[in-house]
């Protein structure tokens, strides 16, 4: 049998209603952290965190492979995931800023495996990184996790349309 060459997917020409879309889509705010090569700290916010099993305890993200963090990430055998609550609306604007400037301060301390680890976060895992898959410009990275702790519980920080936001309690 010959390998086929796999065609394109087809690219959406109405790619702004795409974006528009899921700007409208609020997602929970996470920030994931490594060392790089050198040793140096690295991050960044993300809004693609997921549960994908319970057993074993598996969770997915996703990045840009031309990201100041990808290369880190790509080359790491264990990342930190911080979930972050309200409170932290600030830590996760200074972590989507510019790369020089995340780790400028006292949020942070040495955590397992000598990675970076983020104060006063609602959670965090720490996992070893099993897979990762490239999609187009980016990848799906998935991470079992084998350590973690729950800190103060807070209110949800979202990111909808470019905006961080709690959300409104309803009545049930």
């Amino acid at each position: 049998m010959t390998d086929q060459p796999v065609p394109e997917p087809p690219v959406s020409h109405d790619l702004d209603a795409f974006k528009q879309a899921f700007r409208r889509h609020a997602a929970g705010v996470a920030i994931v952290t490594a060392r790089d090569a050198g040793g140096s700290p690295v991050g960044f916010t993300a809004t693609s965190l997921a549960s994908l099993a319970a057993v074993p305890p598996l969770a997915t993200f996703n990045m840009a492979r031309t990201a100041s963090s990808w290369p880190a990430v790509a080359e790491t055998d264990h990342v930190i995931v911080h979930l972050l609550g309200l409170r932290n609306r600030d830590l996760a604007a200074k972590m989507a800023g510019p790369a020089a400037e995340r780790f400028v301060g006292d949020h942070w301390e040495e955590g397992p495996h000598g990675l970076p680890l983020l104060r006063g976060v609602t959670a965090w895992m720490s996992g070893r990184v099993v897979e990762r898959f490239p999609v187009a410009a980016n990848a799906v990275v998935v991470v079992q996790v084998e350590q973690g702790d729950v800190g103060v519980d807070d209110d949800a920080l979202l990111y909808h349309d470019r905006r961080y936001l709690r959300p409104l309690h309803l009545d049930e």
